[in-house]
């Protein structure tokens, strides 16, 4: 197979800085020879490669866009050509950083007290704790507002009660950060891992993100510390702040998980000979598809360092985020769907990545927002009118 590179074909690299392509390249490196080698096996087993954090750690992929805390403080183009290699790997590997990052640490630093900051950022920068995000109920999914789980204050803290489900690293997680309702307003927690009232259950038979943890978080009478509360986190409006974070990451991650069946699907079309003697890249229906997949990352990435830079610039709105992660996971799902018909039998077999690959995107499509959900977001914007009913 041909050495790794990724789709550069209108010379997007040219609108990159020098520091970002090295960290791009570094952190391929890194997806080469540490993580792709284990995902076969992980991914059969349906089990995450905690062996990885601490690499994670050291190459300063978690929080990596925060500043001060013993985080990278890297810019937001960095960070998402740096999501983009881990996905080229995995989904579940990015998830995993990407949780850490945006769900988990963006929170504490963004509506947290310093106390909160000093005492966790730094451990969850190093590896050192794991965290997760629980926001998504088993009826509240889409519509984070319709939360059941609740807060109640009582001596010394706040007491909780109720589900969460679908949370990403629940079950590996030293803390989670916990929104629940408090008098009728949305309120953030942070729920270490050992609290009574607090436990976790994995979610296991699935087909799709196997290499990533996915749990039910479960409270009953499950009392916190009044330290523990996010004192400025106060409405719905802070959860979906960091969901929009992610999103950010998810849309520049899923071109990697495109990039990777492309190449895959280039290489094996100029390898494998058909009915005539020719390779399968010789033929124009095979041209076709190779096409669409190029013309479709190319104006991925476009869309993406475009968002990047507005994100740099602070003019980067919630309704732009949904435009690249609607966009963005439309076409990387369409590029693993047409190399997996590129490949015939041999892509359903994982010693291909594409099944991998297209079996996650069906996830990555739905979670954070689903395409039907971001396309009344982009609508309300361009026309001032809400229709989420």
């Amino acid at each position: 197979m041909t050495p790794y590179e990724s789709l550069n074909y209108m010379d997007e690299d040219s609108l990159l800085t020098s520091e970002e392509i090295m960290i791009r390249d570094t952190v391929r490196e890194f997806v080469d020879r540490e993580v792709i080698p284990v995902l076969q096996q992980a991914n059969r087993d349906e089990k995450f490669p905690t062996q990885l954090i601490p690499r994670f750690a050291e190459m300063g992929l978690l929080g990596a866009t925060i500043h001060g805390y013993g985080c990278a403080g890297l810019g937001q183009v960095a960070y998402g050509l740096a999501t983009q290699e881990l996905e080229r790997g995995d989904s579940g590997i990015r998830s995993f950083c990407s949780v850490q990052s945006s769900l988990v640490m963006y929170p504490i630093h963004a509506y947290g007290s310093e106390a909160q900051k000093e005492k966790y950022l730094p451990q969850l920068a190093a590896g050192k704790m794991v965290g997760c995000f629980g926001l998504t109920e088993p009826d509240a999914g889409s519509n984070p507002g319709g939360m059941r789980t609740k807060a109640e204050k009582v001596a010394g803290g706040y007491k909780l009660n109720g589900n969460k489900m679908w949370i990403t690293n629940g079950c590996i997680a030293d803390l989670a950060v916990v929104w629940a309702r408090l008098e009728g307003e949305v309120r953030g927690f942070i729920v270490e891992k050992g609290t009574k009232g607090y436990s976790t259950t994995t979610m296991k038979g699935k087909f799709s993100l196997r290499v990533s943890v996915t749990s039910e978080l479960h409270f009953v009478d499950c009392v916190v510390p009044e330290q523990n509360l996010l004192p400025n986190g106060i409405g719905l409006k802070a959860p979906l702040g960091c969901l929009t974070q992610a999103r950010f990451g998810i849309a520049w991650g899923v071109l990697g998980a495109a990039n990777a069946c492309y190449h895959t699907a280039l290489n094996y079309s100029k390898e494998r000979v058909i009915f005539d003697g020719k390779a399968l890249a010789a033929h124009q229906l095979a041209q076709a598809k190779l096409v669409r997949m190029v013309q479709e990352i190319t104006k991925g990435k476009l869309l993406a360092l475009q968002a990047g830079r507005l994100k740099e610039a602070g003019k980067l709105q919630p309704h732009h985020v949904s435009l690249i992660k609607m966009n963005n996971c439309k076409i990387a799902l369409e590029t693993a769907r047409e190399a997996r018909d590129m490949l015939g039998g041999n892509g359903i077999i994982d010693e291909y990545p594409v099944i991998r690959h297209m079996l996650n995107l069906e996830t990555v499509n739905t979670y954070e927002g689903t395409e039907d959900v971001h396309r009344l977001v982009i609508g309300q914007a361009i026309t001032g009118i809400p229709a989420f009913r």
